[in-house]
């Protein structure tokens, strides 16, 4: 089974070529609020307007945005669209292109105009000349993918349909590609599939697999169907197919068909899924992971774009965020040993108005009391804070043969549970000058302590904060544990 807590920090590593049609997409937001006097159409009062590189750049910026390392060959016109995105390209650290100019096509351009309100697309107006390459331009597309083939992990051919992907070019960067090694993942265009015969891997939606092999395919026994087929007449290793909202489907050589559902998100715009599904795919292979672990990835990489506004990638943070347990996540993103970062986390929720809750302890053996008491504790604020005693401390406070557990577990096994949003480790023997630095809004510790026994509740009275006594579950004692666990093992 692929580990993916283990694997995605790994992306670094890996580098994808992606050849494909280069465009660049420009979006146009504003509102809508009246129709044109000259004709029966809305009138958009324009706010803002954003250029982002698109179509198979917006893959090679989805593979920069993992981490990996692209590089990109594809087509620009001789124009001020083709400048731009030479511009942003070089912009970009992780990718390394190498561009073709024919200055006798324009650089595809799509320019779109969305509600912001609502945001919907109200038009599209599109600059290109979708006719394919010439044989000159073919030959450098072909040399520069060639030349680059050696150093890297795996391939993407992003097909567009607008003329850099002649079927020349395709064959000779799928056999060269399978001669080296290389996975060749395939985004693919048009009704005839055989020109990716040999590739790796194609990446269908379920409409463009229905016209592939000219039959239904709509269920996931119709589409595991249709996709064994069109594996079958490309000879590929893989076929995955994008379903919108009823997730992806997997037919591979040697396994039973996968199905996964598809992420319930609150969609913000579909541009540019499918270019962050197939670099992901792309991403992972090079990786090293087998087809299902890139699928899954895949989708959950989908998730997170379908959220955004426009043409958007998906970061490793998010990446993994979205794929893995937020128990897994909670170690890095709850536990701070630097208070530096502590006053960043807490200017946030201030600024957010969120109401601050602290509470404290040395949590050496985790039982029911203290998840009860966390569970309290957090009922009581917005954001929970914990500060955790360092292994020093509490050997202090406890004695030479504690903690039984270092710190680090100690922290990871509080920050996995949901009550709690953040663990400081203190070293002091007392949290005293972490509550000066967290002023939280509630201090709260549990009902065997009296109000004057709680460290810090001078503070917090006087800037009127609130100090929170809450009821414990009998019976549960860390030392009681540790006292009863060491008789039984002398016995």
């Amino acid at each position: 089974m692929f580990d993916f807590d283990q694997n995605l920090s790994r992306l670094s590593g890996v580098t994808v070529l992606c050849v494909g049609d280069l465009m660049l997409d420009d979006f146009v937001y504003g509102e809508v609020a009246r129709i044109s006097p000259e004709a029966p159409a809305p009138v958009i009062a324009v706010r803002r307007s954003e250029m982002v590189i698109g179509g198979a750049g917006n893959v090679a910026r989805n593979i920069a945005g993992l981490g990996a390392h692209c590089v990109f060959v594809g087509l620009v016109g001789e124009d001020d669209a083709g400048r731009t995105l030479k511009a942003a390209l070089a912009a970009e650290p992780r990718i390394a292109t190498s561009l073709v100019v024919d200055g006798s096509r324009p650089t595809t351009r799509k320019v779109r105009f969305v509600s912001e309100h609502y945001a919907t697309h109200l038009l599209r107006a599109d600059w290109e000349e979708a006719r394919p390459a010439d044989a000159r331009a073919e030959t450098s597309l072909l040399d520069a993918a060639l030349a680059a083939l050696s150093g890297v992990d795996a391939v993407v051919l992003s097909d567009y349909a607008k003329g850099v992907l002649t079927p020349g070019l395709i064959r000779g960067v799928i056999d060269a590609a399978v001669a080296a090694g290389k996975p060749v993942v395939v985004d693919p265009k048009g009704n005839d599939y055989t020109i990716y015969r040999g590739a790796t891997m194609v990446t269908p939606n379920r409409k463009e697999l229905a016209e592939a092999v000219r039959r239904d395919a709509h269920g996931d026994t119709e589409v595991a169907d249709a996709a064994e087929e069109l594996r079958n007449i490309l000879d590929c290793d893989a076929v995955l197919v994008t379903r919108s909202d009823e997730g992806m489907t997997l037919v591979t050589r040697s396994a039973a068909p996968v199905h996964v559902p598809a992420y319930a998100v609150k969609i913000g715009d579909v541009s540019g899924a499918g270019d962050t599904v197939i670099a992901v795919l792309a991403a992972m292979l090079g990786l090293g992971a087998d087809y299902e672990a890139a699928m899954r990835a895949a989708n959950a990489g989908a998730a997170v774009v379908v959220g955004k506004r426009g043409t958007a990638t998906v970061s490793l943070a998010e990446l993994r965020h979205r794929i893995l347990p937020s128990a897994t996540l909670a170690a890095e993103d709850k536990i701070l040993f630097d208070w530096q970062e502590l006053d960043a986390r807490l200017a946030v929720w201030r600024k957010q108005g969120l109401r601050i809750g602290f509470t404290n302890g040395c949590f050496d053996i985790l039982h029911p009391g203290h998840v009860r008491l966390m569970a309290q504790a957090r009922a009581a604020c917005d954001r929970l804070v914990v500060g955790l005693n360092s292994d020093a401390s509490v050997s202090r406070l406890k004695g030479p043969e504690r903690p039984v557990q270092k710190v680090q577990a100690r922290a990871e096994v509080l920050a996995a549970l949901e009550a709690v949003d953040l663990v400081v480790v203190f070293e002091e023997d007392t949290p005293r000058n972490l509550i000066e630095r967290v002023r939280p809004s509630v201090l709260i510790k549990g009902a065997d302590y009296t109000r004057e026994q709680v460290v810090g509740h001078d503070i917090v009275d006087a800037y009127g904060g609130e100090v929170l006594l809450v009821d414990l579950l009998p019976g549960h004692s860390t030392s009681d544990i540790v006292r009863r666990s060491r008789s039984t093992v002398k016995s």
